[in-house]
């Protein structure tokens, strides 16, 4: 293994968290609706657990009010079922072949709530970013160790290393600025 291929893996490890982030961001529910919300809800289908936007299409009504329509008619009471004992607190309803699932309003409380759900979320991120650094740098030692790189070398790797690092806990914070804002506004 090379400096090179450690900098890439490290690259690559640091982004697959900031993508875990931003999917785990995406399920905390905001004051609107989105269709992303039901993203985690699964579904029997058939005996297989499948996603609900596996099943059906999902589509936004107005800013409160989610539409979800099955492709098979008789799914429609194991999706209202699946949505309703998820954890996100919603109450659907069936109306003809369209289950209508209104979000309601978050209190002052419940998104105070949310956001400290976000910045669990925000540092679980951030550990996993510093875990890919300490690999990263544990491998560079050892590649100095071995001498297969000069202390130069391993130390100009480390820097960068550190400024990988310093560049996504950076991209950490602002998605979670944002998601706290955007929980936050009624």
């Amino acid at each position: 293994m090379t400096i090179a291929d450690i900098k890439k893996n490290t690259d690559q490890k640091m982004h697959k968290s900031i993508e875990t982030l931003k999917s785990n961001l995406a399920k905390v529910r905001t004051g609107r609706a989105h269709a992303g919300m039901l993203d985690h809800v699964v579904v029997d289908y058939y005996g297989t657990p499948t996603p609900i936007s596996g099943v059906a299409n999902i589509t936004l009504l107005d800013a409160r009010t989610l539409g979800v329509q099955p492709w098979e008619k008789k799914l429609l009471s194991t999706i209202e079922k699946a949505i309703r004992e998820s954890d996100l607190g919603l109450n659907p309803s069936a109306q003809g072949d369209l289950i209508r699932v209104p979000t309601p309003a978050l209190t002052e409380e419940r998104r105070k709530e949310m956001v400290k759900l976000v910045k669990v979320e925000a540092e679980d991120a951030k550990i996993a970013i510093r875990n890919v650094r300490r690999d990263a740098n544990e491998g560079l030692k050892k590649l100095l160790k071995d001498k297969t790189v000069s202390e130069d070398d391993e130390r100009r790797a480390q820097d960068e290393v550190q400024k990988l690092t310093d560049k996504f806990v950076a991209e950490i914070d602002k998605l979670v600025q944002e998601k706290e804002k955007e929980v936050m506004t009624v």
